[in-house]
C-alpha cells in the first residue's frame, strides 16, 4: 500500500462515521452525540496516524487503539438503542459494520506483528 486512503479498514471506518454523523445530525443530546462521533472519527484518524509513523511498531499500536475505539462504538450503539436515541435496523447496521471493521483491523495488526 502507498497510501492509507488504499486501505479497505480505512475507507469503510471512514464511511461509517460519516453515515453515524448523519443518524446524529438531529439529534439534540449533544454530550452523546460528541462522544459517539468522536469514538466512530477515532477509528479511521488512527489507521490514518499509525500507517503515517512510518514504523511497523508505531503502526500496530495506533492500529490496536482504533480497534479500542470499536468496542468503545459498539458499547455507545447498544445504549442508543436503549435509549432509543437510534431505531433496531439502524443500531444493527452500525453493529455489524463496526464487528466487520474491528476484525479487518485485527487481521492487520496479526500480519505486521507476525515475527
Amino acid at each position: 500500500m502507498d497510501t492509507f486512503e488504499n486501505l479497505k479498514v480505512w475507507k469503510r471506518s471512514s464511511r461509517l462515521c460519516a453515515d453515524l454523523y448523519k443518524a446524529f445530525s438531529e439529534s439534540r443530546e449533544w454530550d452523546f452525540k460528541s462522544q459517539i462521533i468522536r469514538s466512530a472519527l477515532s477509528i479511521p484518524s488512527n489507521i490514518a496516524e499509525g500507517y503515517e509513523r512510518n514504523s511497523i511498531k508505531e503502526y500496530a499500536r495506533f492500529l490496536k487503539i482504533a480497534k479500542g475505539s470499536c468496542g468503545e462504538l459498539r458499547t455507545q450503539l447498544y445504549i442508543a438503542k436503549d435509549v432509543e436515541m437510534l431505531r433496531q435496523d439502524e443500531v444493527d447496521g452500525f453493529l455489524q459494520e463496526s464487528v466487520a471493521i474491528s476484525k479487518m483491523l485485527q487481521g492487520l495488526i496479526g500480519r505486521l506483528e507476525k515475527p
